[in-house]
């Protein structure tokens, strides 16, 4: 049995696809976390540890969606 090439035109139809939905996923990712910055930017913090809190709010949500990723990641690959 012969295993046929795929078509090269196919090929790159597939690839400009993947490249789109991945650029709109990136846009879509720094939109949310930019919005989530420009909130931090405007608020008056009382001090340094007001402003401190909600960057590591931030960061425990980042930190949070990676772990959730991996996991989902992880099981899709089994």
């Amino acid at each position: 049995m012969a295993v046929k090439t795929p078509d090269p035109e196919f090929l790159k139809n597939l690839q400009k696809q993947v490249d789109k939905k991945l650029r709109e996923q990136e846009i879509s990712f720094l939109e949310h976390w930019k919005e989530r910055l420009d909130r931090i930017a405007a608020m008056r913090p009382e001090g340094i540890a007001a402003l401190q809190l909600e960057i590591r709010k931030v960061s425990d949500m980042m930190a949070n969606r990676v772990k959730v990723l991996k996991k989902e990641s992880a099981e899709g690959s089994r």
